[in-house]
């Protein structure tokens, strides 16, 4: 259930971090009935499983330890390095959804400005997609939620409950860092940064927002991912 203050409007940053941290939760609260209710595929592939994988582009080697990705939105690219010696099942789980083109024509479906922009769960009609089994949170690997950084949504109630749904950190936010093994403490889990287009997602922060049925603080204006794709 959202609370009203989730659905007030940030007054100052402590409030937008607040804002924020219910809409992780809201958000993965919304797509945990959906998966009740049978919209989830329960035969899919595990998040672990092996995937065909691209090659590297000509001239190009690819890092297995720290392959890139590039995010191609309507209103510009950008560019991720993710880091799979740190959080080597979420990378494969993340990259399993980008080689099955997953996340192509997804929504960037929230924007908490000055804090964090929520990604790959949700289509263009604002219909939640089904997803595969969560998987292990790897958030005690070292890795902070600085600005510039890419994590995985969770329950705030579930460590283990990450699928497929990602934000990008917008600021230096500690508190969704790991810091004892309870579920309020265990933090979210960076998987990779941003190394090019970081205006571009300051860019998205400015948009105007609004409140649907589904979701809290959405984007008046649809920001479309048009793929994520391997670019080394």
């Amino acid at each position: 259930m959202r609370s009203t203050e989730a659905r007030r409007p940030p007054m100052n940053s402590l409030r937008s971090f607040v804002v924020f941290l219910l809409g992780l939760a809201i958000v993965w609260s919304a797509g945990c009935s959906k998966t009740e209710t049978g919209q989830a595929d329960p035969a899919a592939a595990p998040a672990s499983a092996a995937a065909s994988i691209p090659g590297p582009a000509p001239g190009q080697a690819a890092d297995p330890l720290h392959p890139v990705v590039l995010i191609e939105t309507n209103l510009g690219a950008i560019t991720v390095r993710l880091d799979a010696e740190k959080a080597p099942l979420t990378v494969d789980n993340f990259l399993s959804y980008v080689d099955s083109g997953f996340y192509n024509q997804t929504i960037i479906h929230q924007i908490f400005k000055g804090q964090g922009i929520m990604a790959g769960g949700y289509g263009i009609d604002l219909v939640e997609k089904p997803t595969r089994i969560p998987i292990r949170n790897e958030a005690h690997n070292g890795l902070k939620n600085r600005r510039g950084t890419v994590a995985m949504v969770r329950s705030a109630d579930a460590v283990d409950s990450a699928r497929s749904q990602f934000f990008f950190n917008l600021a230096d936010n500690d508190a969704l860092d790991h810091r004892d093994r309870t579920p309020e403490g265990y933090g979210y889990c960076v998987f990779g940064e941003v190394i090019s287009g970081m205006e571009v997602l300051d860019k998205i922060a400015e948009l105007p927002v609004h409140d649907m049925p589904q979701l809290d603080s959405t984007p008046t204006q649809p920001v479309v991912i048009k793929q994520i794709r391997r670019s080394r």
